[in-house]
């Protein structure tokens, strides 16, 4: 039974509040069983207690100023257990767990003054809803609260080393059981209720602002996710400077390691959901996504049915890449993700996580992943998310690992209208676009394509990066708590991220005008024209993304050269099973399991090879079986496909360590110690290692000489083009503009070569201007943003102004708590984006007068002149974990790895 049926079985059965749990008049009260307690204690927090106590807590952080002056726990007030309804009282004693001390106080509780608010009023959180056993001070809870988001949760520890420090100091607990289930109650329900006391305040701020003049805009949800992205007055302001960038740019990524293990004693249901606000789609809209997708895949196989494929190579309709490109981009990464250690729904609930986030590493929303693999419904439902709150013509500019996948099936199987998909740019993530082909990352990556200027799309890396510290304990969580603790991390990263917006702009910034200008120099010093260049540029893209056939002008010498190139690469796969069975009679088999299973795979290939081969000589007319022996007796051609046939193992062996390393560093994500695990595989990559990739680079720049000298003795066909030699250095790096990607002089596509093609001029000079049109469009964003965040920070003063106006004395304290924030926030921004001219006129207020900033001014230049500006912050691209990269160095620098072909012949 799924999880949904669970749930709506469970609200069937829902079970009433029971009277036996407290002040029964019935002689024999009714035995309640544990999980029917639990259920009712959960009701009673949530829709009767924590309600009741946002205003008493709210007004007691107002009298205590923050908690600065708590009152005395054993302190009685004037009106504790006074009713003047007549109603039946009892006294309960409660022990106080204190900063430094261990007490117990009696409590007079009464119906119409519930202990949790009599509790509250002495500063003390209550363990449970009526009759708590213990209590914990407010001030430890907070601290608690703000340790749990900066480090790795963990209760258990938390509560040991408490009792033992109290029982240093001669505190004895007197509880029946341990004091880690009473504090984990007391500890969930108060983050609920700071939760609910701060949705609360913002709730007030909301209503303020709402006058009528945000029509058409984002809604007010995404403009509390982004101030960047959704905050400015008016998002047509951003269209009419560069109409044809994307309004926004967000990113949607999966991760397997956030995944929940299975009861294993077979329990069903769930833990009750929290009454918090979540960023987790709801399960009945995913689900109604993903039977929608299957909808429309039985609907499109019907109709594709009775239409005969296209036997040639040909573009999809609305696609601009052809369909044997992305037939190989969909292997390449079916081949990674068949070898990814994923989460099998027998042994795990939830199986990951996927997330969409802007660019600027803020999340939007966020689905659970209950299915083994990463299944396109769950990118659907986000992006349908994202378009209910979005004005109507409101564009979008999408990376995703796989993004050309993703437009493909969008419109091969319609799963969304023409007008929508006219409104999404599709892209690739730059850390991915290695296992796209080469044809692809030209229209997909956003180093190539329009309008994403520097932007990476790898925020949900950074994302699950910070998530890390949860994954063991959210491992055995109950569902909706691990959603609660997922969404009170997110909520923790909103609060830095906000801070941090004025330092993000700046280094952005700073990073485009270095970038900029280094590239115009060296644009300036090819002195070749930028109108060629983009002639040149527009030749390069339509020419390498054509379709196959229309390549080859003699298609005869195309089956040929096929042949010729099989037999190359049948050669390759005997030498590879020679060096594997050289191998185990030499004892260098680390693990056998691994290589029978690389042993079987080779073998395989292999045999599909010969077949293809023995298919492709059969075909061979008379007089081709002739040109096929001239052919290989011509020593320019023999030496070029090898060359080609190297360069294409050493493409395919790049993928595969990347994919490796990205494994790699997905294992050391899951471990919270894993230094030693980490140096173990590290040197079993090294032990393992075969003839090494940089090996086949020296074996390729030895093939390019031989073709170079071929070509100085006139024993090559005319305008043959001297391959480029693959350098040894930065050869791990895999970057779009290396040359690994192209195969300059190694097939004979064209006679007459372009200049894109066979000029090193025109070649950088065409790398150079796409780098200065990328930060032409990071500097225009930059300054939209600009722009938008003093628009964004003078309605938010505003809008807390006109709350205060309205407030009592607790709401205005709360209020004035806010603008204080906010006033420590615009220093920092306004003094970071000085530098940064905005896109459009905004005045020169930020809100907040020159008086409220100057204090906050003072106390950040002090802190500054401690700090560094940049300091602790990442820059492009980094991962915060510098043992990973050490040991990804170390692996980089050996080049040592085990590898396998990713690509199906």
């Amino acid at each position: 039974m799924s999880r949904t049926e669970l749930e709506h079985k469970d609200d069937e059965a829902t079970i009433p509040f029971s009277d036996s749990l407290h002040f029964s008049d019935h002689p024999v009260p009714r035995r309640l069983t544990s999980s029917q307690k639990r259920a009712n204690q959960w009701r009673r927090w949530s829709e009767d207690i924590i309600p009741r106590m946002i205003v008493p807590y709210l007004s007691y952080i107002e009298e205590t100023l923050s908690l600065r002056h708590a009152n005395v726990p054993g302190e009685h007030h004037s009106n504790d257990g006074e009713c003047g309804t007549g109603c039946r009282t009892r006294s309960i004693k409660v022990a106080c767990v204190l900063f430094d001390a261990f007490e117990e106080i009696t409590i007079i509780a009464c119906p119409c003054f519930p202990t949790p608010l009599q509790l509250l009023r002495r500063g003390l959180f209550p363990c449970a809803p009526m009759v708590p056993s213990l209590a914990v001070d407010l001030r430890v809870l907070e601290f608690v609260r703000l340790l749990f988001v900066r480090q790795s949760p963990n209760q258990t520890a938390w509560c040991d080393a408490l009792e033992t420090f109290l029982d240093g100091m001669r505190y004895k607990l007197t509880l029946k059981n341990s004091l880690r289930r009473r504090f984990s109650n007391a500890f969930h329900w108060y983050r609920v209720l700071t939760v609910l006391a701060r949705d609360h305040i913002s709730t007030l701020i909301t209503d303020a602002r709402k006058d009528g003049s945000h029509v058409d805009q984002p809604s007010e949800y995404l403009r509390s996710r982004c101030p960047l992205c959704f905050g400015g007055n008016d998002w047509r302001n951003e269209v009419r400077g560069s109409p044809s960038m994307p309004n926004i740019i967000v990113c949607i990524d999966a991760c397997f390691t956030q995944k929940c293990s299975t009861n294993p004693r077979g329990a069903t249901g769930s833990d009750p959901p929290n009454p918090t606000s979540s960023f987790f789609l709801p399960t009945a809209d995913v689900n109604a996504m993903e039977d929608f997708v299957q909808r429309c895949r039985g609907e499109g196989r019907q109709a594709r049915a009775s239409r005969a494929e296209p036997d040639e190579d040909c573009y999809e309709e609305g696609m601009r890449v052809p369909v044997s490109v992305l037939n190989g981009c969909g292997d390449s990464f079916i081949a990674a993700d068949e070898k990814r250690e994923k989460a099998s729904t027998r042994f795990f609930t939830d199986t990951g996580l996927m997330a969409l986030l802007c660019r600027h590493d803020r999340v939007l929303w966020v689905v659970n992943l209950t299915s083994a693999g990463e299944k396109q419904h769950y990118a659907l439902a986000l992006l349908d998310r994202l378009f209910k709150h979005l004005p109507a013509q409101m564009t979008i500019g999408l990376l995703y690992d796989i993004g050309c996948q993703l437009e493909r099936s969008c419109r091969k199987w319609k799963f969304m209208d023409d007008n929508t998909l006219s409104r999404i740019v599709f892209a690739v993530a730059v850390f991915h676009a290695y296992g796209h082909q080469w044809p692809c990352q030209i229209v997909y990556h956003p180093r190539k394509r329009e309008g994403f200027g520097l932007s990476d799309g790898e925020g949900c890396e950074r994302l699950w990066s910070f998530l890390k510290p949860l994954i063991p304990s959210l491992r055995v969580s109950g569902f909706n708590q691990r959603l609660f603790v997922l969404d009170t991390q997110i909520r923790h990263l909103d609060s830095k991220s906000l801070q941090g917006f004025g330092h993000w702009l700046h280094r952005r910034w700073i990073h485009c005008q270095t970038k900029k200008n280094g590239a115009l120099d060296s644009l300036h010093d090819l002195q070749v024209d930028e109108d060629m260049l983009r002639v040149e540029w527009k030749a390069q893209v339509d020419h390498q993304t054509k379709p196959a056939p229309r390549q080859s002008r003699n298609k005869a010498a195309e089956v040929i050269t096929t042949v010729l190139a099989l037999e190359k690469t049948l050669e390759a796969q005997e030498a590879s099973i020679r060096e594997l069975k050289m191998q185990l009679h030499s004892g260098r088999v680390p693990d056998i399991v691994e290589f029978n299973l690389q042993l079987a795979d080779i073998r395989s290939r292999r045999v599909k090879t010969a077949d293809t081969l023995r298919r492709r000589r059969a075909a061979l007319g008379t007089e081709d079986k002739v040109n096929l022996q001239k052919m290989k007796k011509d020593i320019y051609l023999t030496v070029r496909l090898n060359a080609l046939a190297v360069k294409t193992r050493i493409r395919d062996r790049l993928r595969q360590r990347k994919f490796e390393l990205e494994r790699l560093e997905r294992s050391y994500r899951a471990t919270i110690n894993a230094e030693h695990k980490l140096h173990a595989n590290t040197q079993q990559s090294i032990k393992r290692r075969e003839p090494g990739i940089l090996k086949l680079v020296s074996t390729y720049n030895g093939l390019c000489s031989q073709l170079q000298s071929l070509i100085r003795q006139r024993r090559a066909p005319p305008y043959a083009i001297m391959p480029h030699i693959i350098p040894r250095d930065g050869i791990f790096l895999l970057d779009v503009d290396d040359d690994i990607w192209q195969d300059v002089g190694l097939d004979d596509d064209t006679m007459a070569p372009p200049a894109w093609l066979s000029d090193d001029v025109v070649r950088n000079g065409i790398r150079l201007q796409l780098e200065v049109d990328q930060c032409v469009e990071e500097e225009a964003r930059l300054m939209r943003e600009r722009a938008v965040i003093q628009e964004w920070m003078l309605a938010e003063w505003g809008a807390i102004r006109g709350a205060s106006n309205n407030a009592d004395a607790v709401m205005s304290f709360h209020l004035r708590s806010r603008a204080d924030e906010l006033v420590n926030i615009c220093v920092v921004w306004k003094k970071k984006v000085q530098c940064i001219p905005c896109a459009w006129p905004v005045g020169e207020s930020w809100g907040p007068s020159d008086e409220a900033c100057f204090r906050p001014l003072v106390d950040a230049e002090s802190v500054e002149g401690e700090e560094g500006d940049c300091e602790g912050d990442l820059e492009y691209g980094e991962i915060g974990d510098e043992e990973l990269m050490d040991a990804i160095e170390d692996i980089a620098l050996a080049d040592e790895y085990r590898y396998d072909y990713s690509n199906e012949l």
